[in-house]
């Protein structure tokens, strides 16, 4: 007969797995803060020439409105003023002479119906260089012209079209004359 004695205050408990366990957790947890804390650092240097690059690219943007400013005070001048207006205007010049006009014939070629006639077109330079098409079709009834209104604002290469006036059929005009403008869009 064997009787058990337990002379310590606490029995054996079998812990040796669950120390190991925390211990691996543990390391493991302390590998990553210690990895979370290196990308923190790379971050915030990376944050700071970030920052550094913007404000540089501020100051010469300050720099280049400061020259612009000044150039243009010195072209506002009175008597610079008509160069300033003479380049303007041969600038116009230039940038209407840039409109392809055989790719603007094609253009309008694609949207506009076979019984549509185009009598006058003009180009015309709006606000912020884009291209304005003024132009006077002629049709027999105003079905067609509608029809061409519709393919135009629904072209990729005009837009928002605008109705000026209608002018009736006369002796010698017998269509009936509309005149219209359209923004054009021509890659230059």
């Amino acid at each position: 007969m064997r009787i058990a004695i337990n002379l310590a205050s606490e029995p054996f408990r079998p812990r040796r797995s669950v120390i190991v366990t925390a211990a691996l957790l543990s390391t493991v947890l302390a590998a990553i803060l210690a990895a979370l804390v290196y990308l923190g650092f790379q971050e915030r240097a990376r944050l700071a020439a970030t920052r550094e690059a913007v404000a540089r690219l501020q100051d010469q943007a300050r720099a280049l409105a400061a020259e612009q400013a000044r150039l243009e005070a010195l072209l506002r001048r009175p008597e610079n003023a008509e160069v300033l207006e003479h380049s303007l205007f041969y600038n116009s010049l230039l940038y209407r002479r840039g409109i392809s006009w055989t790719r603007l014939f094609d253009d309008l070629e694609q949207v506009m119906p076979h019984n549509v006639r185009l009598i006058s077109i003009r180009p015309q330079l709006g606000a912020d260089n884009e291209v304005l098409l003024d132009m006077v079709v002629g049709a027999e009834s105003s079905e067609p012209v509608v029809a061409l209104l519709s393919r135009l604002e629904n072209s990729p290469r005009f837009g928002q079209t605008h109705v000026h006036n209608r002018i009736p059929p006369s002796q010698s005009e017998p269509l009936l004359r509309y005149r219209i403008s359209v923004r054009y869009e021509q890659e230059l």
